[in-house]
């Protein structure tokens, strides 16, 4: 009887377990869709955000930063001291450093290919997903949606996406390699909607005079 009682009791729970993980589950795809429509409803988006590269084995500790300009397909970024743009058409990727432009046709084909909405909805598709801990940053309540990669080739064990419950904005990305690194991307500043050139995301070769201009297509 005992031994009966027994497995009632762990099968009750395996259910009530399955049943707050379904749910929970529902609550990371209602929340994630939430983000995915308040980003399609900007008509552009400037973020300034801080970058970490951690890697305890490897003995590497990275910092820097950066700033995104979005407007529909195109977008302007500006990271490590290299600036990538794109105007619909073609990418150029400027580096100071260099001197030099490359420019190439855009791939949406390509999985690596930087897009706006691979930028803020990237969770959308590739992804096993559940709810994860809330934390408060500075009065701030943050929902964390826990993502783990469908694919085994994927390097990533995990990638925690942190929301900002009240603005359904993303606070923060936390992504765990396979390899014990952990990259962390912090979004310090988000601006909706801003007043911008017209000809904010089109290349002009005249800013560039001595640079090395290097055509890939």
């Amino acid at each position: 009887m005992k031994f009966k009682i027994h497995i009632l009791y762990t099968l009750i729970a395996t259910l009530v377990f399955i049943f707050s993980s379904t749910a929970q589950d529902k609550k990371a795809k209602e929340l994630l869709d939430e983000v995915t429509s308040k980003v399609k409803s900007y008509e552009n988006i400037a973020i300034d955000f801080k970058y970490s590269l951690q890697n305890l084995k490897e003995n590497i500790n990275q910092e820097s930063k950066g700033n995104v300009l979005l407007k529909g397909n195109n977008y302007v970024l500006n990271f490590m001291g290299i600036t990538k743009m794109f105007d619909g058409k073609k990418v150029y990727t400027i580096v100071p450093e260099d001197e030099e432009v490359s420019i190439s046709n855009f791939d949406e084909n390509d999985e690596n290919a930087i897009t706006p909405s691979k930028m803020l909805t990237f969770f959308n598709k590739g992804y096993k997903y559940s709810w994860d801990i809330p934390q408060n940053v500075r009065g701030r309540k943050i929902q964390y949606i826990k993502l783990v990669p469908i694919s085994p080739k994927d390097q990533r064990k995990e990638v925690l996406l942190g929301i900002d419950i009240q603005t359904k904005n993303i606070y923060n990305v936390i992504e765990i390699g396979k390899n014990g690194s952990k990259t962390t991307i912090v979004v310090n500043s988000f601006k909706t909607n801003q007043p911008i050139s017209k000809n904010q995301f089109t290349f002009v070769k005249s800013k560039y005079p001595n640079y090395y201009i290097n055509n890939l297509d």
